[in-house]
């Protein structure tokens, strides 16, 4: 029986009519962080990497969005008797003493059912593992999960599975939209239209040299996830004395001016109804549409689930702002349109375009290039 250590990458939900894009991005960011592989291939709806190093490749590829589950697992010829030994010899190899076990197969085959494979690794590991005192444990209850995939030609038998983000693989929508970075909030918001599958061309807005070196680092975090070497930044330095509602009109203008110079269709609003009034999201809409753009609200129904995503992109340490900035009381008063002309011009003198190499300086170039330009 011969088997092979593999990478399993299992596409969520969504990317199952989108597969080929999620196929089309692994080599690309596998590429990006110098990992080494020797093939890529389709297994039904499962992609399958056969990488030099499966751990090193698994963290890099779970950056992409569009997958469900990832997992390094062995693969084996789809008949019963060989997969039943080699969930019995992998789990016996991963079971500590006394721990519960939970086996779980998955994926379909003409030759044999899973829950009959289940059944019987269950009943196989049962025997074996009374020398280690590993029992069967239930789906809700278990310190172990031993998870199996079926396909008709193979079987993958799971060393270890990690959750993946979900969402559509990058540029799988094949539009183009604009995204402005300027506090935690849209930086979140940045994150959810990536995951909706769109070409994402970033924008950032900043105040000062602290808020630049903040900013930096989180779209540092957010470079990778474009699957791409290179990529062109927009930049601009906002006036310190706007208060949060004419700030984000004024980076809704700023953002429009650049829009329509690229010939980007969409906008990508960096708030949300959950936090600030609905009139003031309709009134960021109203100004997108009148100049024939699409707006487009990323965290239109997202509450609590923003925190999570915070923890996606290693916002971890800015929970308590974007907590904060959820517990403001926002109104929204009349704010002076002229005033807002006035900083956008001003912010408009400031715009760079930062060409960024990604890679591990990108904090420096990005902070470099900035206090080098203005």
């Amino acid at each position: 029986m011969s088997e092979k250590t593999v990478l399993a990458v299992f596409p969520s939900i969504y990317s199952l009519n989108k597969i080929n894009d999620l196929v089309t991005n692994i080599p690309k960011i596998l590429k990006l962080a110098h990992q080494q592989y020797n093939k890529i291939r389709k297994n039904e709806s499962v992609i399958i990497i056969e990488a030099a190093d499966p751990v090193l490749a698994s963290s890099t590829v779970n950056m992409l969005f569009g997958i469900e589950q990832i997992a390094i697992a062995k693969e084996v010829e789809n008949s019963f008797d060989s997969v039943l030994s080699t969930i019995t010899n992998t789990a016996m190899s991963l079971l500590l003493k006394g721990e519960k076990f939970f086996v779980k197969v998955d994926g379909k085959t003409k030759k044999f059912l899973a829950k009959d494979l289940e059944i019987a690794a269950t009943a196989s590991l049962t025997d074996k593992g009374t020398i280690i005192e590993a029992k069967p444990g239930s789906e809700s209850n278990y310190n172990r999960l031993v998870y199996a995939y079926l396909t008709d030609s193979f079987a993958y038998v799971c060393i270890f599975v990690d959750k993946g983000l979900g969402g559509l693989p990058y540029n799988s929508q094949k539009e183009k939209i604009l995204c402005c970075i300027h506090d935690e909030l849209s930086a979140i918001s940045c994150l959810q239209t990536i995951k909706m599958g769109f070409d994402v061309k970033i924008l950032v807005c900043y105040r000062n040299e602290s808020d630049l070196l903040k900013l930096a680092k989180i779209i540092n975090k957010i470079l990778p996830r474009l699957v791409e070497k290179k990529i062109i930044l927009h930049s601009c330095k906002l006036s310190k004395s706007l208060s949060i509602l004419p700030t984000i009109v004024t980076i809704t203008q700023i953002m429009i001016s650049i829009a329509s110079k690229e010939k980007i269709g969409r906008i990508s609003l960096g708030i949300s109804p959950m936090i600030f009034p609905a009139s003031f999201c309709e009134y960021n809409s109203g100004m997108v549409s009148q100049n024939n753009m699409i707006p487009w609200f990323s965290l239109s129904g997202i509450d609590s689930g923003i925190l999570e995503n915070a923890k996606e992109i290693g916002l971890e340490k800015y929970i308590s702002n974007l907590e904060d900035l959820c517990k403001k009381h926002l109104s929204n008063k009349k704010i002076s349109q002229t005033e807002v002309s006035k900083y956008t011009k001003d912010a408009l003198k400031t715009l760079k375009c930062l060409p960024i190499t990604v890679g591990p300086k990108n904090i420096h170039d990005i902070i470099d290039s900035l206090k080098s330009n203005h």
